[in-house]
């Protein structure tokens, strides 16, 4: 989907969707193309250039959105089944665009705690831009919604990003801001509610105000707090990996950590694909030469809820890598 067809779809100049939304293009899903599946397809991927068998895995973690290929339903098995980690257990986290980090919190408990655990995929598919009303104004900071699948394999010893650190932080006066407000127990779907099916702001000019103070201090405090934990500063990053966001706040989270525009990438033809985007800012990354053996890296989202984390990693080569290498 160009800029040019969300341009058409909501009305505003296109000039508009591509500077001040950073919308060049996105992928949408095609008619098989369901969220666990992506993750599963990007699950084996994973496995492929880690070259491990599905047999090693201990826990294979989904971060699929709720969106997903069947309600009320867990995604994870599915992702083990396509894979073949028939000896994982498997289990579904949900934090929206912030759910791979927590996904990286939880892996780095399991590690810690669990002696026997020495392999965890994590594995995801998005496809929320399915639930965006292109006429609705209130939404336009979701117009970039995209779909897609990503994967992470993680383990107890390197080489690879070894996961140094994570910080998550919630502000909970958002918590009703965001949702698609039928379908679930408050309002069950009905034919008649059935077109209201959509992601909708419930209370645009609280979350508008709100995020105004609180979503930059936010970034900032969940990064500087996870390289502090890791024994960093932010004059030691090499790269930071953060979600698609409108250009102006891109460019005010690197200005608020003195980074310049060349230490991060931003997804103007790739939209947002909610909790998959650090993953693939660190594909990008490495194919783009931006990252290599020594560079500390750091990963960014925020998720409507509304939730913050951040993780800090090092690449790290087999002479001096410890465990969590991912």
């Amino acid at each position: 989907m160009t800029s040019g067809d969300i341009a058409a779809a909501s009305g505003l100049p296109e000039w508009v969707v591509r500077e001040k939304l950073g919308i060049h293009q996105k992928p949408v899903a095609g008619p098989g193309d369901h969220p666990a599946r992506m993750a599963g397809w990007a699950a084996q991927e994973a496995l492929r250039e880690a070259g491990l068998e599905a047999s090693a895995l201990d826990v294979v973690i989904s971060i699929t959105d709720e969106h997903k290929d069947y309600p009320v339903w867990t995604s994870a098995p599915l992702v083990a089944q396509m894979v073949g980690a028939e000896r994982a257990w498997a289990f579904d986290v949900n934090q929206k665009c912030a759910t791979f980090i927590t996904a990286l919190a939880v892996a780095e408990g399991l590690f810690a705690a669990r002696a026997e655990v020495h392999h965890v995929l994590i594995a995801g598919g998005y496809r929320n831009g399915d639930l965006i009303d292109y006429t609705d104004p209130d939404v336009r900071f979701m117009y970039d919604l995209a779909a897609g699948g990503a994967a992470a394999v993680l383990s107890r010893e390197g080489p690879g990003l070894r996961l140094c650190s994570t910080r998550l932080k919630t502000d909970a006066a958002l918590a009703q801001t965001v949702r698609v407000p039928v379908g679930g127990t408050a309002e069950p779907l009905t034919p008649e509610n059935l077109g209201r099916y959509k992601l909708r702001v419930a209370e645009p000019e609280l979350m508008r105000s709100r995020l105004e103070t609180v979503s930059m201090p936010g970034f900032l405090e969940v990064i500087g707090g996870a390289l502090q934990d890791a024994g960093y500063t932010p004059a030691d990053l090499d790269y930071l990996a953060l979600l698609h966001m409108k250009p102006s706040a891109h460019r005010a989270v690197l200005e608020g950590l003195g980074l310049s525009e060349a230490q991060s990438i931003y997804l103007s033809d790739y939209g947002h694909l909610g909790q998959l985007d650090p993953i693939l800012s660190i594909r990008l990354a490495r194919e783009a030469g931006k990252i290599g053996p020594g560079s500390l890296v750091a990963l960014a989202a925020a998720g409507v809820g509304y939730h913050w984390g951040a993780a800090v990693l090092r690449w790290e080569n087999g002479a001096d890598a410890g465990e969590r290498g991912a």
